[in-house]
């Protein structure tokens, strides 16, 4: 199972590795090296979220994340789609933008490509962040089987039954994001912002439309073959959805797996400034995540740690206040990545507790019936 699921990126990892140590030597080696590390080690809590909207597509959507998915994220999400932003937000063509990024001591306007980059960061982190702050607010504010901080998250549940309220939020924090950090780029912060809602808003209706149409119809329709049950690895059954409702959830996948990596291809250049080995270090800490993913569904790891789900959750919450301060003040890496790690693993442990007294309750109870001799 561990081989089958990270075979792809065990042989991705030599074959990147080998062609970092043979077009750069040891220096490139390491590089590449310590960017996919960095990668893996702080994107745990984007593989849980990936798991939870991942489970609900079908095998044949599965491998399409593993395969197309990864050249998406690596080639599109961390190499071209990084050249697009400096070309419309700097306002210079795409021979230019690409002259640049190939030329590391080349400069337009007196900025590298490197600097071009960090100066679209407000752009980058208002829309990553704006379709962040989505996600953890619908889920937050949505009602949950489970709930792991009743305190917190009953008197939410209640509130969220207000229509549109995680819509209201994000717009009341893009708006104050914009006063108070974007300085003279509150215009272009807005227009970021409300270009990460709207994606946000357009990719996830139309996969949750048509899902539902999916579910409507007869799961014997093979040739429809919107939704199918499958049973899962704890045993009840799920549905799994296909056809149009599982590629919108393909492209709500992508689009998360881009709002979680713009901002660390703008700090990977504080290693390299080499744009191949950044995509290099990033794609094979990617793959490794989605190996990951894949894992956590086929293993059924969030329906026996039930907690972890709202961790991941609540690390996302984390990160896109995070990236939406950090359009006026710089944050280090890794203190967003101990943060998702720290939420990661309090909501692992929290399931583990829950496990455990849900065992000894059952043990007692079988106790109880026993006859006495």
């Amino acid at each position: 199972m561990l081989l089958r699921t990270f075979g792809w990126s065990f042989g991705i990892t030599l074959l990147g590795l080998a062609a970092a140590a043979y077009f750069w030597g040891a220096g490139g080696f390491g590089v590449v090296l310590i960017l996919s590390i960095l990668e893996i080690s702080l994107s745990f809590d984007n593989a849980v979220i990936n798991a939870t909207v991942l489970k609900r597509m079908t095998a044949f959507w599965q491998k399409i994340f593993l395969t197309v998915g990864v050249l998406i994220a690596v080639f599109g999400m961390r190499l071209v789609f990084p050249l697009i932003v400096v070309a419309l937000t700097a306002h210079i063509g795409p021979q230019t933008v690409i002259s640049l990024a190939l030329d590391s001591t080349k400069t337009s306007g007196g900025l590298t490509y490197a600097q071009h980059l960090t100066a679209a960061h407000p752009a980058i982190a208002a829309f990553g962040g704006m379709f962040l702050l989505m996600i953890f607010l619908d889920f937050i504010l949505g009602e949950k089987e489970v709930r792991w901080l009743n305190w917190l998250e009953g008197p939410l549940e209640k509130i969220g039954k207000l229509d549109q309220l995680s819509v209201v939020v994000s717009m009341i924090v893009l708006m104050l994001s914009a006063r108070f950090f974007a300085g003279g780029g509150a215009e272009t912060v807005l227009l970021a912002g409300v270009a990460g809602l709207t994606t946000y808003l357009a990719v996830n209706g139309l996969s949750e439309l048509f899902e539902d149409a999916g579910e409507d119809e007869d799961e014997d329709d093979a040739e429809a073959g919107a939704a199918e049950h499958t049973p899962a690895a704890t045993g009840r059954s799920v549905v799994l959805v296909a056809g149009k409702a599982a590629f919108f959830l393909f492209l709500y996948l992508e689009v998360l797996d881009a709002s979680f990596s713009f901002d660390g291809v703008v700090g990977a250049f504080a290693i390299s400034q080499n744009i191949f080995q950044i995509a290099l270090g990033l794609g094979i800490g990617a793959m490794y995540i989605r190996s990951l993913t894949v894992y956590l569904v086929r293993q059924g790891t969030l329906d026996d740690y039930v907690y972890l789900e709202h961790g991941a959750h609540y690390a996302i919450g984390a990160l896109a206040i995070i990236l939406m301060v950090s359009i006026k003040y710089s944050i280090p890496e890794v203190v967003t990545g101990l943060i998702g790690v720290a939420f990661i693993a309090l909501a692992l442990f929290s399931s583990m507790v829950r496990n455990k007294r849900l065992a000894a309750a059952e043990g007692a109870a079988e106790a109880e019936d026993v006859p006495v001799l």
